[in-house]
């Protein structure tokens, strides 16, 4: 594997089966968002001398994604699709691709 992200590049978002309603597709983004995250917290943590402000970074993103979370319960149609589109775009990014 050349990259960090093996022969098959950078991990798809997540997709959930045919019939997802766009609130449970934005659900979906928004916990992988939050999974990321988490990972990267636990991953700078643990480092030998962690970095406060990517610790601070990474909380505040984590946090975010959160409010979020919770924001969809009581969304709309239309603030659920703009949630949906902007974790998937987040996502992406988070990842490198």
């Amino acid at each position: 594997m050349s990259d960090a992200h093996g022969a098959a590049g950078p991990p798809e978002f997540p997709v959930g089966p045919e019939g997802h309603d766009e609130g449970q597709r934005a659900e979906d983004r928004v916990r992988a968002v939050v999974q990321w995250y988490s990972a990267q917290l636990m991953i700078e943590r643990r480092a030998a001398v962690p970095d406060d402000a990517r610790v601070q970074e990474l909380t505040d993103g984590r946090q975010a994604a959160l409010e979020d979370q919770h924001r969809l319960e009581e969304a709309g149609a239309e603030e659920t699709e703009r949630i949906s589109a902007l974790y998937a775009v987040r996502f992406r990014e988070l990842n490198g691709a």
